[in-house]
């Protein structure tokens, strides 16, 4: 039964079935049903509540008012449009919001069939085209360096946060990757490794620097100090009120962005927008400007199938930090800048998706 504030909270909204709908399409179906992951469902969330944002914004109504209604062909249109110009999203991402969108309609109109014309209405919206082959966006190797003397290590957060990037950085994770470490994924001996737990339930275990290990046991120290190598505490976690959970991308890409502006003051490389996932670029693209075969940078960056049998994992491992070490040394912060420009059309072919 729901509490006198939660049924005072339903009072307000306008369209009780909408949000009803919507509630238990992420909490119970999504879930339960259709089997979906944490991070699917997260995704579905969030480009549900961009789009309630957006409307809301757009009828200059609070979101708690937007109704079924309200949700035509034409707003939806509008909101994709939105994301791509003034947000600056690529076709994959509107793609998929246009996907949690109307997997949610499909849903409202099996429970109710009279929102069945608004999803045949939706699905006219076309799927925007990739561009199949385009320029690959990476940092400079003086814009790393600048990024990772931006934050004010004397401080916790900033200990935290450089530590994250320099991760983000070292591995080549995606960010979901990277937040998802638990202690127990890493292995600290004459051979450090942490395994990553990829899209599709994939895994990949990679190598990490010696410079990597020595911020790593100082980021341990503070923030799990004496914690068992076996424990299944987050990496990257924050704390409210005593609790510890698992740092939200949404956090770490606003600790980024902040750090970008900060270090833009002092090196003009740094590009005004720095996201998590350019920290993975920036890696593939360094690798390969100092001479790393483009075969070994797609499978340490794991967009191919990898053996999940430990004696081939470590093989492998120790493949990709001979292939690490030989193209840029095994410093982070020692490497020398190369003057290379990407201008090869097949190339660019080969290193689009990086």
């Amino acid at each position: 039964e729901p509490s006198d504030s939660e049924g005072r909270a339903m009072g307000k909204v306008k369209d009780e079935q909408l949000f009803s709908l919507l509630r238990d399409f992420l909490l119970i179906y999504l879930p339960n049903q259709r089997h979906a992951s944490s991070n699917t469902v997260k995704a579905y969330r969030t480009a549900w509540n961009q789009l309630l944002k957006y409307i809301a914004g757009q009828k200059k109504i609070p979101m708690m008012s937007v109704t079924f209604e309200m949700i035509r062909y034409e707003m939806v249109a509008a909101y994709l449009d939105w994301l791509s110009e003034e947000k600056g999203i690529g076709p994959a991402t509107r793609n998929n919001r246009l996907a949690a969108i109307r997997a949610f309609i499909t849903y409202a109109s099996a429970c109710r069939p009279e929102y069945i014309s608004l999803s045949s209405e939706l699905a006219a919206i076309k799927i925007q085209k990739k561009e199949r082959f385009r320029e690959v966006d990476y940092m400079s190797e003086a814009a790393v360096k600048a990024l990772f003397a931006a934050p004010d290590t004397r401080t916790k957060m900033g200990l935290r946060d450089q530590f994250l990037m320099i991760f983000l950085y070292d591995t080549g994770a995606r960010i979901q990757e990277a937040l998802d470490v638990k202690i127990c994924d890493l292995r600290i001996d004459k051979t450090p490794t942490v395994t990553l737990h990829g899209k599709g339930g994939k895994i990949r275990v990679v190598p990490l620097m010696k410079d990597t290990v020595q911020h790593l046991d100082n980021y341990m120290s503070v923030f799990h100090k004496g914690e068992s190598a076996f424990s299944t505490e987050w990496l990257f976690y924050v704390e409210r009120k005593g609790s510890r959970s698992a740092m939200c991308d949404d956090t770490a890409r606003l600790r980024i962005q902040k750090y970008a502006e900060l270090a833009r003051e002092t090196c003009l490389d740094v590009p005004e927008r720095v996201h998590p996932h350019l920290w993975r670029h920036t890696r593939a693209m360094h690798l390969y400007q100092h001479g790393m075969d483009l075969t070994m940078i797609s499978q340490w960056l794991g967009h191919k199938q990898v053996e999940t049998t430990l004696i081939y994992a470590y093989a492998d491992t120790e493949a990709k930090r001979k292939a690490i070490e030989k193209a840029m040394g095994t410093g982070l912060a020692d490497t020398e800048s190369v003057n290379y420009t990407v201008s090869d059309e097949d190339t660019l072919k080969r290193l689009y998706g990086l």
